[in-house]
């Protein structure tokens, strides 16, 4: 397994990690906004590698990045304020937003009042898909709605009995978050699991990101006595995962996959990982991480998916807009949108659908869901991007 890895390794950093490309006329610019370092590393770290490979706008060369405000809930106008800056540039051509909080729609409409030419891209997006999907010309999400079925099945298949799912209102009002959060239920109930539902507080409330990973540093033993160890846990905001997991690692319990999976997310600063001289090389990271989780304890416990879904979405995304204004790709072909991906993640499976309203059956082709195979530490993948999911999870709404 890890010779395989390796070589992917070898491979990845052939393909990736090499000089920048030329830059003295770059035909057009790409905008990229992320989140900063403390809300969202993996995202950041995705627009990083575009700027290696292709340069920095300001230096001659492709990209332009930003960051949203850690606070984007309060700060909304700041977000807006930023993306409308990129839209000044008369060079800009093609801006992502990863992950697209709150507010980026408002921005996309008032970008295209002004400039119907730029290409507007939303990733992870926080907001409705009927929103966000009226303004932007693409919106690439995790299949928030499949993997409310597969990550319940790969607990299954771990070992958990019980599935405890940690959120809070505002991710709750989100309707991919809500959808699938009631699908987990159902398929807990059909897989025979004890599903529950247990609240933490917001990061972007008055508490911060500090007190809410204090909060789950303190409840996770509590929960773990209440429920047992053969209980899996699940949160969906990222800045919860790292105390979670340092937690699961000294006590017990399961952890299937984070909300946005990578080996990054939170296992370097739980286990205490140095992955300084595995910086962009994913085969490397998930190696050094299986090690470390594997002398922790938690070998067939824990897992993610090999390739972060932030790090990948907005580096494919960008590298999928550049192609459509190259014309080496069509905005509405599947198969050169994929291409971008798979030429990211060596080795991954992925699973890709379009969005279906599960009110109206009616399927959105602006809004692609992706998916990628659970990788077990110590055991390997679980083979859940091939899972079929039944029709019936489709038709579950919030």
């Amino acid at each position: 397994m890890r010779s395989r890895f390796a070589l992917l390794g070898l491979l990845f950093c052939f393909a990736f990690v090499g000089t920048v490309e030329a830059t003295a006329e770059v035909p057009f610019h790409i905008g990229i906004m992320t989140g900063t370092v403390s809300q969202a590393e993996d995202d950041l770290r995705g627009a990083e590698l575009l700027i290696q490979k292709y340069g920095n706008a300001t230096e001659g060369g492709m990209i332009t990045h930003i960051t949203y405000p850690d606070n984007f809930m309060s700060e909304m106008e700041t977000t807006i304020g930023q993306l409308l800056g990129l839209a000044d540039d008369p060079q800009m051509k093609v801006i992502v937003v990863n992950a697209a909080v709150p507010g980026t729609t408002e921005a996309f409409r008032r970008i295209r009042e002004k400039r119907s030419d730029i290409l507007l891209f939303a990733g992870s997006v926080h907001e409705d898909p009927e929103v966000i999907t009226a303004a932007a010309d693409l919106s690439i999400t995790k299949d928030n709605i499949s993997r409310g079925y597969t990550i319940p099945l790969a607990a299954k298949r771990m070992g958990a009995k019980t599935f405890v799912h940690i959120s809070f209102p505002r991710h709750m009002s989100y309707e991919l978050l809500g959808r699938r959060r009631a699908i987990m239920e159902a398929a807990c109930n059909d897989l025979g699991l004890q599903f529950v539902f247990e609240t933490a507080p917001d990061p972007t409330s008055d508490v911060g990101v500090a007190g809410a990973q204090q909060f789950i540093l303190e409840k996770v033993p509590a929960w773990l006595e209440k429920y047992g160890k053969d209980t899996a846990f699940f949160c969906t905001n990222d800045a919860h995962t790292e105390p979670l997991l340092k937690r699961i690692a000294e006590l017990g319990g399961y952890f299937v996959e984070a909300d946005s999976p990578s080996p990054l997310m939170g296992y370097p600063g739980a286990l205490g990982v140095d992955l300084a001289g595995e910086k962009g090389d994913w085969p490397a990271i998930l190696k050094k991480v299986e090690e470390t989780v594997e002398k922790a304890g938690g070998a067939g416990r824990m897992g993610t998916w090999a390739y972060s879904f932030g790090y990948t979405n907005s580096a494919a995304m960008a590298e999928f807009g550049k192609r459509i204004v190259e014309g080496r790709a069509r905005l509405d072909s599947m198969k050169d949108l994929i291409a971008c991906y798979d030429d990211l993640t060596p080795g991954a499976k992925w699973n890709a659908s379009y969005y279906t309203d599960a009110g109206t059956g009616v399927r959105n082709r602006k809004m692609v869901l992706m998916r990628q195979d659970t990788y077990v530490f110590g055991k390997g993948y679980l083979g859940v991007a091939d899972v079929e999911v039944p029709e019936k999870y489709f038709q579950i709404s919030r």
